[in-house]
């Protein structure tokens, strides 16, 4: 084998999963007629090998299609496409990601590394970080020059799916724990045109570990560097109930951090922040929040830039 010949080889075997699954959704019509091997008659490829070869190739897996039902996340006051221009809800979220989106695609001194990956948090349960993570998403998607990837990563507790209404089953862990698994396997596209979702997957006694390993690193890595047009959102578990949002800052350039206005305490934030303090872009969504009327338009509070 010549030198040019083993390069190409090695080239073809460190293929990354991103590719794959890039090329895998390119060749889907291609690949949906006939699957069969063709064998040139001067080829030195034997029968059984041909059979072997044939055996081996497979239908491409097709990415899943859902349909978000707009009036029913409109009941759950979680932005869409259709509502009022200057809704409340609609307004202060694209406050919160103007920030966002500044920062994910600065150039130059100004760049953050995987600045377009967002963790979405709180300290505890039950504080809104899902419906943050859900409604951050939807509004990102308007952008006309955007896609987005809202990936939920609380396996212990996966709500995006119900939150939004659809159902999933292979996910996030799937594609971690079984390194023959293409990503395109487990994203759902929906109606929404620039929304695609990656669920938790199964639940699984080493999710931190699974998390924390050099696997998820790459795909957490590659995604960003790959599509350079793409917000990745993360919906990740509450930093004082599991220790995977510690591991999962490690991959982010950015943080919101979902904080319930009057029972979130002072200690509980310092606690969390040490956890996550690998990031260091860090921003503080007040949530919950009441509106005592007045000349204020929007019901939340937005801090931005915790160090």
């Amino acid at each position: 084998m010549s030198l040019i010949e083993k390069a190409a080889a090695k080239l073809k075997k460190n293929e990354s999963l991103v590719e794959r699954a890039a090329k895998k959704l390119k060749d889907v019509s291609a690949t949906e007629g006939d699957k069969s091997v063709s064998v040139n008659e001067n080829s030195s490829m034997t029968s059984l090998e041909t059979k072997r070869l044939n055996e081996k190739t497979k239908p491409v897996a097709t990415m899943a299609r859902v349909k978000l039902d707009l009036k029913v996340l409109q009941q759950k006051n979680i932005l869409t496409s259709d509502d009022v221009e200057n809704s409340m809800t609609t307004e202060e979220f694209r406050i919160i990601k103007r920030s966002l989106l500044l920062r994910a695609f600065s150039k130059g001194e100004a760049a953050i590394k995987n600045g377009n990956i967002v963790l979405v948090t709180s300290t505890q349960p039950d504080e809104g970080k899902t419906f943050c993570a859900v409604s951050l998403a939807l509004s990102m998607a308007q952008e006309r020059d955007l896609t987005v990837l809202l990936v939920d990563a609380d396996v212990a507790k996966p709500d995006v799916l119900h939150t939004l209404g659809v159902k999933g089953s292979k996910g996030l862990i799937d594609v971690i724990e079984n390194k023959d698994m293409d990503l395109s396997e487990c994203l759902i596209r929906t109606n929404i045109p620039n929304l695609t979702i990656l669920p938790a997957g199964k639940k699984h006694k080493l999710t931190t570990e699974l998390l924390a390993s050099e696997r998820m690193g790459e795909i957490i890595d590659e995604i960003a560097r790959r599509y350079h047009d793409r917000i990745i959102i993360i919906d990740a578990p509450p930093v004082l109930a599991s220790s995977a949002a510690s591991v999962l800052a490690l991959h982010v350039g950015q943080i919101l951090f979902v904080v319930e206005a009057e029972r979130t305490r002072e200690e509980e934030l310092n606690d969390a922040f040490k956890m996550i303090d690998k990031c260091k872009n860090i921003n503080l969504l007040l949530n919950k929040a009441r509106f005592a009327g007045g000349k204020k338009k929007f019901g939340s509070y937005y801090g931005y830039g915790y160090n």
